[in-house]
């Protein structure tokens, strides 16, 4: 009987274990308010949330008004995709729905980026996103935010990325807003 029991307390143990979860989030369409409130709702959805610097940036690809980004890191017992179902609540929130979007000022665009160490690529999940690897606005606040966390694919710090990244194709400049 003992070992059956230590059995249901290992996948007790199993299913607790807290993965480390890293999201970007951005806006330019009253970004404060919306990026506050995203961060609002992480909190109320996962507890803790930590945040990296807050950003500015061109629009990339289109003409519209600067954004605001961040990194924000979440601990989290469920899988990615509830991670995703909860992305897709909270940009329900300030009006946001998916469609052809890809070149449009946004209210909210919060994107998983890292789910520990895995791997994923089960659309619509894509983890480690390469928007992670290709984008200042994205790299940037997650080098800050968690230096020497390494990449799934690359086995690089962010640390290592960012001095490796051409950070000149394009510029971000961080803000001295507090968003929480």
């Amino acid at each position: 009987m003992s070992a059956s029991l230590s059995g249901v307390n290992a996948r007790t143990r199993l299913a607790n274990a807290m993965t480390v979860v890293f999201l970007g989030l951005g806006s330019n369409i009253e970004p404060e308010t919306n990026l506050r409130l995203a961060i609002a709702e992480l909190r109320r959805r996962f507890g803790e949330v930590r945040t990296s610097p807050v950003y500015s940036s061109a629009a990339h690809g289109f003409d519209g008004p600067e954004f605001l980004n961040l990194v924000a890191k979440i601990q989290t017992a469920v899988e990615p995709a509830t991670v995703h179902s909860e992305i897709e609540e909270i940009h329900a929130l300030v009006g946001r729905t998916r469609g052809c979007e890809k070149c449009l000022s946004r209210r909210l665009d919060i994107d998983l980026l890292l789910y520990g160490q895995h791997c994923i690529d089960k659309p619509p999940l894509r983890v480690p996103r390469k928007d992670i690897l290709e984008y200042s606005f994205v790299l940037k606040p997650l080098a800050d935010i968690a230096p020497d966390y390494r990449h799934p694919g690359t086995g690089k710090t962010m640390a290592q990325h960012w001095l490796e990244f051409d950070s000149h194709s394009h510029p971000v400049k961080q803000c001295n807003l507090v968003l929480e």
